[in-house]
Order: C-alpha cells, then sequence, then structure tokens
C-alpha cells in the first residue's frame, strides 16, 4: 500500500512540474502576426484566348504627399509600386513598341520623367526596390518610352491596370493625376 501511494503521489508531483513546465513555456511563446502593409501587395490580370498577363506589385498611398518629381524623383530608377519590385509574367511573347518580349516572367522598372516615362523589363526577378538595379542593369532585356497624360479623378492609391485594346491591351500606370499608358501588342 506505501508502494502505491508513493508511486502516485510522484506521478502527482511528475504531473504537477510538467504542467507548470507548460505554463512557463506558454508565457515564453509569443504569437507573431504580421503587421498590415502600408502598401498590400496588388495584382493586375487580363487573359485572351491563351495570353495571360499578370502583374504584382506593391501598391502605395497618396497619404496627402507630393508624388511625381518628390517621392518619386525625376530621372531616376524606381521600382513601379512599393516594397518588392513589381513583376510581370506573360505567357505569350508580345509586341511592346517595335520590340518583342518573350513569355517570361521580368522586373518591371521606370524611370519617370514630367511628359515621357522610361519603362524597362528586367530578367533579375525577387527584388526588394529598385535599390540593386545597378548591379542588375546588364539583365534590361527591353526599354520603352511611355507618354503621360493627367487624369481628370485623383487616385490615392497607386494602380496599375491592364486595358483592352484593339490590339491587345494597354498597360496603364495610375497614381494622383498621373497616368502612364504602355500598349502592348498580342502576337496571334
Amino acid at each position: 500500500m506505501k508502494k502505491i501511494i508513493f508511486t502516485l503521489g510522484l506521478l502527482i508531483a511528475t504531473v504537477a512540474f510538467a504542467q507548470a513546465q507548460m505554463d512557463i513555456l506558454n508565457d515564453s511563446v509569443r504569437v507573431i502576426r504580421p503587421k498590415k502593409r502600408l502598401s498590400p501587395i496588388a495584382i493586375a490580370s487580363y487573359k485572351k484566348g491563351d495570353t495571360y498577363i499578370k502583374i504584382t506589385y506593391g501598391q502605395p498611398f497618396k497619404r496627402n504627399r507630393e508624388i511625381f518629381g518628390a517621392l518619386v524623383p525625376y530621372n531616376q530608377v524606381w521600382r513601379t509600386g512599393a516594397n518588392e519590385a513589381t513583376e510581370i509574367t506573360l505567357t505569350k511573347d508580345v509586341k511592346i513598341g517595335n520590340h518583342i518580349l518573350k513569355a517570361g516572367t521580368y522586373t518591371i522598372f521606370t524611370i519617370p520623367n514630367p511628359d515621357e516615362w522610361t519603362i524597362i523589363f528586367n530578367k533579375s526577378l525577387g527584388l526588394w526596390g529598385a535599390y540593386d538595379y545597378e548591379k542588375v542593369k546588364a539583365q534590361d532585356v527591353l526599354q520603352v518610352k511611355a507618354k503621360v497624360s493627367q487624369t481628370k479623378d485623383m487616385y490615392e492609391a497607386f494602380t496599375i491596370k491592364l486595358t483592352e485594346a484593339p490590339y491587345g491591351v494597354d498597360m496603364e500606370l495610375i497614381w494622383d493625376r498621373t497616368k502612364v499608358t504602355l500598349p502592348i501588342h498580342f502576337i496571334e
């Protein structure tokens, strides 16, 4: 009987000790929830036939700031959004200007200016912003010019649209009252 009481007491002490250790462990474990991004991830996509275009970008907001020429300086390479550099995926070759852009995934950089932007398609992927652009510049596959226009409406969030056109789509980059349009021709 003494043996049973001793074993039972030892068992109770072991369970109590284990519970105390679990309480200590639970107090030391913190669940880390990611902060809400100030510039959430956004996606623009368009599909016609077997041609599919998807653009993934960080969507910054104006927040009462002056955008082009200030927050986004003129004549400097911009990531074309926020956070990670913007990426475009094409399932088929397309024609931009007089150039063919092969199917694949590319980073989109831009060089904003008041009247005309340079749009850059680069093979390097997984970049944070445009900070390393000079290191990956040799991987540019296409640079084209695009005209700037002004919108009547103010866009609080940087927005990329793929708008249907008779030849394919227009890639529109819109923020504040600035709109840049790049025609993308589908190849049949």
